[in-house]
């Protein structure tokens, strides 16, 4: 049996699960290995093996189906682009079968559709409830504000070089640092970007809504992605390389002008964000701001305001730069002052007016 190797998905071997890196999007042929181990995930020398004994991918597949182990996971993601085409096949059939990618074939990272009656389109859902949509052309939840609300020649096209994938949440799409392979369109469900100091303090800058765009300053500049993106609800995304979406840009203008568009946007969020988190002098006014950002903007003239979110004491430390202990005790003293109270887990501004003026 030959000596094991380390999956070697080049720029997909920062995500977080075994399958998910599959879905997103073709792996080169021959990648520096990266060890998943270092936190500097600098390269290493070695390269793909051209030929894999099959019995030690049929114990890599059932590692994986009957422990979930995720580096099993990788060594049969990484023999599927092995340029050895036995060793190759049998990844691949290996990878299709597995019951964690519903038997969709997802291991042989190319680009072509499957068909499937319309029967079949229409009755299948995809993990965590998710619709799955197979043709941007085809897709019923965009709108104005989507990055992605292109006319349908320009979706034709954008619907030939992406690349599909549903993925749980905690997983992640990108690095902070990381050489960009490309750009994501949130479809639908949440992600969260941050940025983590040198003493590894997290600061969540933005968390981005269906119709955003992902990795869209890093693609266009060549240079890092400007921070880390993790999927906080479960999420349905679509992937574009680098190299495709530049054709893309130069080939439909409208890609050009939604591109320019929503890089301003970036940049005037961005603004506001240096704004609350450099001009507000306490954390009591950053936190007051944060439960003020969650609130509903209509019906604000009510006695009280309920604002219905899932952020942890320590998400609201990450996101207005503090630590959770202090978000804890800023809470207990909103509520000792009567400006916010909890009723279960959903949490009421009692005087929005005080709150407003704490957040000066």
């Amino acid at each position: 049996m030959p000596k094991p190797y380390r999956c070697v998905g080049g720029d997909h071997s920062n995500l977080s699960t075994g399958w998910s890196a599959s879905l997103i999007g073709p792996l080169p042929s021959e990648t520096p290995v990266r060890n998943l181990n270092n936190p500097d995930l600098q390269p290493s020398p070695q390269t793909h093996p051209q030929e894999v004994d099959p019995l030690y991918l049929f114990a890599c597949y059932l590692e994986w189906e009957q422990r979930e182990e995720p580096s099993a996971a990788w060594e049969l993601v990484a023999a599927a682009q092995s340029s050895h085409g036995d060793t190759r096949a049998h990844a691949r059939a290996l990878l299709a079968s597995s019951h964690h990618l519903g038997g969709l074939g997802a291991g042989s990272g190319c680009a072509t559709k499957r068909k499937r009656s319309a029967t079949m389109e229409t009755s299948m859902k995809a993990p965590y409830g998710l619709d799955i949509i197979d043709n941007c052309a085809e897709c019923i939840n965009t709108n104005a504000g989507f990055f992605c609300g292109f006319s349908h020649s320009a979706l034709q096209s954008l619907n030939l070089v992406s690349h599909r994938s549903i993925l749980p949440a905690g997983a992640i799409l990108f690095v902070e640092g990381q050489s960009p392979r490309g750009m994501f369109i949130l479809c639908s469900g949440k992600v969260n970007l941050s940025t983590t100091s040198r003493e590894g303090k997290i600061l969540i800058l933005k968390t981005a809504a269906a119709g955003e765009a992902l990795g869209l300053s890093a693609s266009i500049s060549g240079m890092g992605y400007e921070s880390t993106a993790e999927t906080a609800t479960p999420c349905q995304l679509n992937f574009v390389d680098r190299k495709h979406f530049l054709e893309l840009m130069q080939a439909q203008s409208e890609v050009g002008m939604h591109t320019a568009q929503s890089l301003s946007r970036d940049f005037q969020s961005a603004y506001r964000d240096i704004h609350d988190l450099v001009l507000t002098r306490s954390s009591a006014g950053k936190l007051a701001r944060l439960l003020l950002s969650h609130s509903p903007t209509q019906g604000v003239e009510a006695a009280e305001t309920r604002i219905h979110s899932s952020m942890t004491h320590e998400e609201m430390a990450q996101r207005i730069g503090s630590s959770r202990e202090t978000v804890t005790r800023l809470l207990s003293d909103l509520r000792k002052k009567q400006l916010i109270r909890l009723d279960g887990p959903t949490l009421v501004i009692r005087d929005r007016t005080a709150l407003e003026a704490l957040a000066v």
